[in-house]
């Protein structure tokens, strides 16, 4: 299959109506950044906004706001309570109150390693009554409490490991060996287990929940670089705050992803293509699933 082409069965977006306004495309808050990680949450809150969603606000430790704050004039950034570079356990009231006002929600990049950190992420697996994506530092908060607490949560969960975060998940050590095809196998289990969906990222992202399966066929060699993860975090919430089921959005993300990564690659060259290359194309990928298909 050529990759600029899509599976008949890939999920589409609707086309917007000519009255719509931003209030009716979603709003995404992303939960993230800590001392010298200001980019990563900066990047999915881009991400997400080239992604369809409405509004995007940001909410980063008040020790980081500047630096977050000047990467996109579009995203709306809030500081919060800061320790040791990271969120202070005083942020939490405050997050929650973003939170609560969010259609859905992006936890985790460059969030930090904190035990503050850890239990803000936690409490937000568990009671946060809306779909929400966690990625990068926040699967290290899931992954330090048995796997049968994260069985319990609000509302639809969808995590993007990479291989190490996925064997971390599993309670194996993040460097063990562990061919492609038992880790597939795993998270499939791990999905049912947790009622949640998992994107398992790397060559042939594999994504499983809601008792379905998928692999994607988009996306190259130079996309292995720092921040690229994020942007596929804020494509995911994006989609979600736009209605999307989590199977749904989680599949829709990976091929955008994966188009604009292979879009940059054509313009770039693997070698010279940054997760920033990805944000400018991500367009390249939503054109070609935009009013095709059953609604959103």
């Amino acid at each position: 299959m050529s990759r600029a082409h899509h599976p008949a069965d890939l999920p589409r977006l609707r086309p917007r109506a000519t009255a719509s306004s931003k209030r009716d495309h979603g709003r995404v808050v992303v939960i993230g950044g800590a001392a010298g990680m200001a980019g990563a949450p900066a990047l999915s809150a881009a991400a997400a906004l080239r992604s369809g969603a409405g509004l995007v606000e940001l909410l980063v430790p008040e020790t980081v706001l500047t630096v977050a704050a000047t990467f996109d004039p579009c995203v709306m950034t809030h500081g919060l309570a800061a320790n040791e570079g990271g969120f202070a356990t005083a942020a939490a009231d405050a997050i929650a109150r973003r939170a609560a006002q969010a259609d859905a929600i992006a936890v985790g990049p460059g969030i930090g390693r904190t035990r503050e950190v850890r239990d803000l992420v936690l409490d937000l697996w568990r009671n946060l009554p809306r779909p929400a994506v966690f990625d990068a530092d926040a699967l290290w908060s899931l992954a330090q409490v048995p796997r049968e607490q994260l069985r319990t949560h609000a509302g639809p969960r969808v995590i993007t490991p990479h291989q190490g975060e996925m064997q971390r998940l599993l309670g194996r050590p993040a460097t063990a060996e562990a061919a492609r095809h038992d880790l597939e196998q795993a998270a499939a289990a791990l999905a049912a287990e947790i009622s949640g969906v998992i994107v398992l990222k790397g060559a042939g992202t594999f994504i499983v929940g809601d008792a379905r399966s998928a692999r994607n066929e988009t996306g190259n060699p130079g996309m292995a670089t720092a921040g690229t993860g994020d942007v596929l975090t804020g494509v995911v919430a994006a989609l979600l705050a736009q209605g999307m089921p989590s199977f749904d959005a989680a599949r829709l993300a990976a091929w955008v992803h994966g188009r604009a990564g292979d879009a940059a690659a054509h313009d770039l060259g693997q070698v010279s293509m940054t997760a920033r290359d990805l944000l400018d194309r991500l367009h390249v990928g939503f054109r070609a699933v935009v009013g095709e298909g059953s609604p959103a």
